[in-house]
């Protein structure tokens, strides 16, 4: 198949890239050039998707199998897109998120549950929020004309992950001692690694399967604990987990999925974080690798280098609790 990635440069991009490539297809990428190295194998185009020229160059005189949007954040640009790409590819796979559903994640959704509000024909440029991925999900199904799916995304872990949410604390578990670790260790988790959402991105493009999929692990799939020990395995750290309830950390207004990235608390607003219903995706052939594997190979890639790919932040917020912090939670 002749495939165009929107994005196929970071992280989830990169993923689908290395897997098309894998199976044998001809794959372009096209991305602004700026954030990361394109991979060997691909054609890469460089322009950026909110300007119509830039696209209409890239379009000019090309056809493509399928598409897969892993970089439309802007509903304005998807439908720009969607519109030109429109008779030119034979499958549209956009990757949305659990972001555009109104009861995430304060309940549990599926592929049935209610989008945010959020116009699919907004001005370009707008400021961010959790609601335009649902915005963009109206731009594409207005402005495309032919076989699409839609791949809500939970929360994405593996190698070359930029925020760093798994590679904070593989980073902390490794300095070893005792660790603060949030809530309970049968906490349930909801995890994918990004290696194999592409894959299933891949093969719905090559069905040219429609419709809609909650894309990550069946919920209680894995747990904090296993993810912890995971961390302690791959490390080879003498770190001891200190389990510490929500409550307490509340009290001690310690930030919820960014000061300790990955919990959660049992608390409102909160409990469908990790209950998003997948089996849709998992009966059409979702397969999810062990967590301990994703957690080993995301370790052996920070320590070949992967940090300067890392951000350590959500957007302008710094992940990671404060040393002294953690230590006065802790105890002696």
């Amino acid at each position: 198949m002749d495939i165009l990635l929107l994005g196929g440069s970071k992280f989830l991009g990169r993923a689908y890239a290395v897997e098309a490539l894998a199976r044998g297809h001809r794959v372009t990428t096209y991305n602004r050039g700026v954030s990361r190295t394109d991979l060997p194998g691909v054609e890469a185009v460089h322009g950026d998707r909110g300007s119509l020229d830039d696209l209409r160059r890239l379009v000019d005189g090309r056809q493509w199998d399928a598409v897969v949007d892993t970089s439309g954040q802007q509903p304005h640009d998807v439908a720009q897109t969607a519109r030109l790409l429109s008779g030119r590819t034979g499958h549209y796979g956009f990757v949305s998120s659990v972001h555009a559903f109104a009861d995430w994640p304060a309940r549990p959704v599926g592929p049935e549950s209610e989008l945010l509000a959020c116009a699919g024909d907004l001005p370009p440029d707008q400021p961010f929020a959790t609601a335009l991925k649902a915005g963009c999900e109206r731009a594409l199904l207005a402005n495309y004309d032919g076989p699409n799916v839609i791949l809500n995304c939970g929360l994405l872990i593996g190698p070359h992950e930029p925020i760093g949410r798994l590679p904070w604390w593989l980073d902390r578990v490794a300095r070893g001692g005792r660790v603060l670790a949030p809530g309970a260790a049968d906490r349930p988790l909801s995890l994918i690694d990004a290696r194999d959402f592409a894959a299933f991105g891949l093969d719905l493009a090559e069905r040219r399967a429609t419709g809609r999929y909650v894309t990550t692990a069946p919920p209680g799939s894995a747990t904090t604990g296993e993810l912890l020990d995971a961390c302690r395995a791959a490390t080879g750290s003498d770190a001891e987990f200190v389990w510490t309830a929500d409550a307490t950390l509340l009290g001690a207004e310690v930030a919820p999925w960014t000061e300790l990235p990955l919990w959660a608390p049992a608390t409102e607003g909160w409990l469908g974080t990790w209950q998003a219903d997948s089996t849709a995706a998992v009966a059409a052939g979702l397969r999810i690798r062990p967590l301990a594997d994703t957690v080993r190979d995301t370790w052996a890639w920070l320590e070949a280098g992967g940090r300067a790919e890392v951000a350590y932040r959500q957007l302008e917020t710094p992940l990671g609790i404060d040393p002294a912090k953690e230590q006065a939670l802790i105890g002696s």
